[in-house]
């Protein structure tokens, strides 16, 4: 079948971000006055819950033992975006290696670029700004964030909202990720699905994947992606 379409994920797939997060998680409970503070063990353990505001509110109560204050955690989270997209525009993030040479090839081959992400739209828009140069609406083609859908991965939701604005069936597509929670949202949706595990995803397992890769470069041509995937 032929290879229309690529959708990336976001965080730990197109750049490793979690260290950027983390602390801007960090620095936004500071600034509220709070004493909390995520070391890279307990993200690590956090990062299984996807979503900010979801991981804001399982480490309230799962770690503080209380009851989650969801207006709380929103006037939190939105600082924690505000920080983020600071410390992205300071030149905090890079392109993890592979990723460019991919996207290049992949325009130059007439392939549509998408992404699916549990991120939110404004820390999509400061990646591109930063890694790419350009707004989000000019790196690629649709973009399904997880703010704009009812269940975030591992539900299937944000992959099939990315095939609805791409307007193509999942067979013509192929994910590109760095998580079983990302694996397992691609595969629901009916993708093709090429895994390259990312710092703190290393350890997960990754069985339903279609290819798994150690690092992007191994794959930064149209020609080479689909070898790993079998043609």
């Amino acid at each position: 079948m032929a290879l229309r379409a690529l959708i990336f994920d976001v965080d730990g797939t197109l750049s490793e971000t979690e260290e950027v997060h983390r602390r801007a998680f960090n620095e936004a409970f500071a600034a509220a006055g709070l004493d909390w503070h995520w070391d890279a063990a307990l993200y690590g353990r956090l990062l299984k819950v996807t979503g900010g505001k979801e991981r804001i509110a399982a480490f309230v109560r799962d770690h503080l033992g209380q009851a989650p204050d969801p207006e709380r955690i929103a006037v939190l989270h939105a600082a924690k975006t505000a920080r983020y997209g600071a410390l992205v525009a300071q030149g905090g993030l890079t392109l993890r290696p592979g990723i460019a040479a991919l996207i290049a090839d992949a325009r130059a081959a007439g392939l549509r670029l998408a992404v699916a992400t549990t991120t939110s739209g404004p820390n999509v828009e400061s990646l591109c700004r930063s890694c790419f140069g350009a707004p989000m609406a000019e790196v690629f083609d649709a973009i399904a964030a997880g703010d704009e859908v009812a269940a975030k991965k591992p539900a299937p939701d944000v992959y099939r909202l990315a095939l609805d604005r791409l307007g193509l069936a999942a067979q013509d597509c192929v994910a590109l990720e760095d998580s079983r929670n990302g694996l397992l949202s691609a595969r629901a949706a009916g993708l093709r699905c090429l895994v390259s595990p990312s710092r703190y995803t290393a350890g997960e397992d990754f069985a339903e994947a279609d290819a798994r890769v150690d690092c992007f470069s191994a794959v930064a041509g149209i020609e080479a992606l689909q070898a790993r995937l079998g043609g």
